[in-house]
């Protein structure tokens, strides 16, 4: 089987952008042996179950921990960005700049691994549509409805490792 990592990122205070922790949360209480570490540097990608990460958002430091994995899914709220209200996207390791010195995409997090471990695991976006961004820490109904569906996608994921 081939190792999995699945990383869940926002901040849980701001209500739908919280959304890839409460996907990462349904999934441990989903999967037989598996839980959430909060720092990269718990996890184990020699463990049966996948590896489950929560954190507000992906660093560079990152690319040490993924470059040890066969795959990861990276799991983000989106604000309408895409036309689908969950969107399922492949990762690839591209670097892609930013205006924000605090923001790291997917893609180039793959492509520091690359480049600084000679390997990058294949990747895959799930992104939930948000639709309230307040000071609270709770889902809107909208994508509540939505994380179920993606934590299914997750799931789906999951099992084509086993092929």
């Amino acid at each position: 089987m081939k190792s999995a990592l699945i990383i869940g990122y926002g901040n849980p205070d701001r209500e739908d952008d919280g959304v890839g922790w409460r996907i990462v949360e349904r999934l441990a209480a989903r999967l037989p042996g598996a839980w959430i570490a909060q720092s990269a540097l718990e996890l184990l990608p020699e463990r049966n179950s996948p590896s489950l990460l929560a954190t507000l958002q992906l660093t560079p430091e990152m690319a040490e921990t993924i470059a040890r994995y066969d795959r990861v899914c990276f799991v983000d709220a989106h604000t309408g960005a895409y036309p689908d209200d969950l969107n399922i996207a492949e990762a690839e390791a591209i670097f892609q700049s930013s205006p924000f010195t605090h923001h790291l995409t997917p893609d180039t997090l793959l492509a520091l691994a690359q480049a600084a471990y000679g390997r990058a695991p294949e990747g895959i976006v799930i992104s939930v549509r948000g639709y309230r961004f307040g000071f609270k820490q709770s889902l809107s109904p909208a994508t509540d409805a939505l994380a179920d569906q993606a934590v299914a996608r997750a799931l789906e994921w999951l099992r084509a490792s086993d092929d």
